[in-house]
């Protein structure tokens, strides 16, 4: 299981034998079920997860409604880095929508990964640099794309995921009623 993120830190930075066991020795296995909360909003996050099975959605309520912006599947890493950088409470839930099973990382063994491992803060660095970035992508989507092209981008952002996921919480995160993402999908020829 941790060989998992071992191959996903590896793909950004070079490990040698000895780090990989202390990878091991710092990421804590955590299983969960459909619908608990990774992260509540009001509470601060304390933790990265690595998802080795299941899924996450990230969202927002605004006035009662949730706002699906994100979603998270086997091989990512899960985390409200505006909360665990600055250590204070989480605006935004999530939450599994799958059972699964997570590699942990507190926030303390992530300074420690940052100190013992060569590479370590250049990781950081960069997962930094591709979170910075995609969050750019997705607020100028907000404002540039119709709803076709915001849903074109879903299939790409989560290739072969749109069975998995509930076609209301895809709606949400395209921005549309469940009806208009329905007329979308036909007028596409998408099933």
């Amino acid at each position: 299981m941790h060989d998992l993120v071992i191959a996903a830190i590896g793909r950004l930075i070079e490990l040698n034998e000895e780090e990989k066991i202390f990878i091991k020795t710092i990421f804590k296995e955590k299983s969960v079920k459909k619908e608990e909360f990774f992260l509540r909003e009001g509470v601060v996050c304390r933790e990265v997860g690595f998802i080795i099975k299941g899924m996450v959605r990230y969202y927002i309520n605004k006035g009662g409604e949730e706002k699906i912006y994100g979603f998270g599947k086997e091989g990512d890493f899960v985390c409200n880095n505006e909360s665990f950088l600055s250590r204070q409470p989480s605006s935004k839930n999530i939450q599994y929508i799958e059972d699964g099973v997570l590699l942990m990382l507190s926030y303390d063994n992530l300074q420690l990964f940052y100190k013992k491992v060569r590479g370590g803060e250049r990781f950081g660095r960069l997962i930094g640099e591709y979170l910075f970035v995609e969050a750019l992508r997705q607020i100028t989507s907000l404002y540039t794309d119709s709803a076709e092209e915001r849903y074109l981008n879903f299939l790409q952002l989560y290739p072969g995921l749109q069975q998995r996921i509930p076609q209301y919480f895809i709606s949400s995160f395209v921005g549309v009623k469940p009806q208009s993402l329905s007329r979308i999908r036909k007028r596409l020829s998408i099933n």
